[in-house]
């Protein structure tokens, strides 16, 4: 029996390799709405790219985690993804650095005569490598840290809590230091390749650290490395090979039903592309379609059992509330940064905070009251009064609404011309994030506990395609930020003319998503077969 007094070390290596990497996005994030807006693009155009950018990211970790179960392996994985990652962000910084000073026009498009074609293309260059990269990495770094513990072990969930304090952790620190660097001047594009400069350098250190420590500390109870690619971990993989034989004989596939899924995919692409009007377009198209496709594609393998097809529909269903959750959630990035930087009071005394600060709000108040959560789910569990998994995140999306309608009663009133106190916003993010602790952590360990461990990566790359889904339409919904113009946006058929209209939508959205996701819960119980 391991010894469960502590957590195996290889726990916290992955805590700093997942705690720089996420210094370079966190950082890159910070500054990327503000420096398009400065250098290229109009509010609008830069939130619709700004959600396809983060949507895509979370798409790729579906080719990353079906490469890593079926060839390469969970390590290979992630030192691929890191290289590529710190390629892009040099790209940035080498788009920053050629990058001309465009003259806002009235109504804020960007002056015609300014040039900055080159710097354009390395930018689009480097999100390309970001996103690929990211692709690889991020679901096969989650993966390990189940790995490192039985199938059983009661400490996963508090070892989850404990790796996304990492997670925070960077990005507390990567706005602070990356948003620092061009002195708050974002009026001049160039001042921003210092920040992503920085963030490259963190994804260099990120996958030294890992390269050099892994052997040594990355290994089950037992002392079987893990992360091996499948033809060297076979005694690993052995128990998932008897269960796709029936009677000794394999469980075969029918082709039917791949060639039906990618059929069906193409055919929802052509769908959700008609009336489309950009590339941005195209994109979203093809992020909701692939979202929709390939949870049939997994789900209809004849090799799963019953109880496990039972499970991976948990995931699923839990998979369609976080989309509403991490859609709202991620305005952050987008609409909240340009409320920031607009209509937010940021002075204190004779010092203006600079915007990309509040960036981090949420990574502070995740490390400080992680531990404090993880306390009291122990609290609770000893009571016998803790909510299992899915109730947990109904909690998350409640704390999302409240956080909304605190916001919306803070504007309420608030023309172009007045900034609301900073501390409102503060308190947006706090609420959120405690919402935040109670969701997305335990949604990374229960996808860990109900998947089937030859599906466990791709099925991690499922659980972030409902972010990629969420950042998409995150993006389609910050459109919605009232302009200077004052014109109404309108949202299925209602009429958004202020910022409480606005704010008060998520707060809808999110209250609406939690009492469902709270009515579902005793079937979800039934449907977990005995997984707590």
């Amino acid at each position: 029996m391991a010894n469960q007094k502590g957590h195996p070390k290889g726990l916290y290596l992955l805590f700093v390799t997942e705690m720089a990497e996420r210094f370079s996005y966190y950082g890159m994030r910070a500054l990327f709405v503000l420096y398009m807006v400065s250098a290229f693009f109009s509010n609008e155009y830069a939130s619709q790219i700004y959600g396809s950018y983060t949507g895509l990211v979370y798409l790729t970790p579906l080719l990353g985690g079906y490469i890593a179960d079926r060839y390469w392996g969970n390590r290979k994985s992630i030192i691929a993804g890191g290289i590529l990652m710190a390629i892009g962000q040099f790209l940035m910084f080498l788009s920053a650095c050629f990058v001309k000073q465009s003259i806002m026009q009235e109504g804020g498009s960007i002056d015609a005569n300014v040039d900055n074609g080159f710097s354009l293309f390395l930018m689009f260059a480097g999100l390309g490598f970001l996103i690929f990269g990211n692709g690889f990495f991020k679901p096969n770094i989650s993966t390990m840290v189940g790995d490192l513990y039985e199938k059983t072990d009661s400490r996963k969930d508090s070892a989850f809590t404990i790796f996304y304090m990492g997670i925070n952790v960077g990005a507390f620190i990567a706005p602070l230091i990356c948003g620092s660097l061009g002195n708050g001047n974002w009026a001049n594009p160039a001042n921003f390749k210092w920040g992503f400069f920085c963030a490259g350098v963190a994804m260099v250190l990120s996958i030294v650290v890992f390269w050099f420590l892994k052997d040594k500390y990355l290994k089950t109870p037992e002392g079987l490395h893990i992360g091996l690619p499948p033809s060297i971990s076979e005694l690993r993989h052995a128990k998932d090979e008897v269960e796709h034989h029936l009677e000794g004989e394999e469980v075969k596939n029918s082709p039917i039903r791949l060639w039906g899924c990618i059929l069906g995919a193409v055919a929802l692409f052509v769908m959700f592309s008609l009336g489309a009007e950009s590339f941005n377009d195209y994109i979203s198209a093809a992020i909701y379609a692939i979202s929709l496709a390939l949870p049939v594609f997994i789900i209809t393998d004849r090799g799963l059992t019953r109880d496990e097809k039972s499970r991976i529909g948990v995931i699923y269903i839990i998979a369609v509330f976080v989309i509403f959750f991490w859609s709202a959630f991620e305005q952050a990035g987008s609409s909240l940064t340009l409320f920031a930087e607009n209509q937010v009071d940021r002075t204190i005394g004779d010092w203006t905070m600079p915007t990309t600060w509040f960036q981090s709000v949420n990574p502070i108040v995740v490390v400080t009251f992680a531990p404090l959560m993880a306390m009291l789910w122990q609290f609770l569990g000893k009571r016998k009064l803790e909510p299992f998994s899915p109730a947990k995140q109904a909690i998350g999306l409640m704390l999302l609404a409240i956080g909304y309608v605190v916001i919306a009663f803070a504007t309420d009133g608030v023309d172009n011309n007045t900034k609301v106190s900073m501390w409102w916003l503060f308190a947006l993010y706090f609420i959120h994030t405690i919402g935040e602790l109670s969701l997305s952590p335990i949604g990374l360990s229960m996808v860990n506990k109900l998947s089937p461990a030859r599906l466990a990566s791709l099925l991690m790359g499922v659980w972030f395609m409902s972010n990629a889904a969420s950042n998409i339409l995150a993006g389609n919904l910050a459109t919605l930020l009232p302009g200077s113009d004052g014109q109404a946006k309108s949202f299925l058929g209602f009429e958004i003319t202020n910022l409480t209209e606005f704010f008060t939508l998520f707060a809808v959205m999110a209250g609406v998503a939690s009492l469902v996701l709270f009515a579902l819960c005793p079937l979800l119980k039934k449907m977990m077969k005995g997984v707590q």
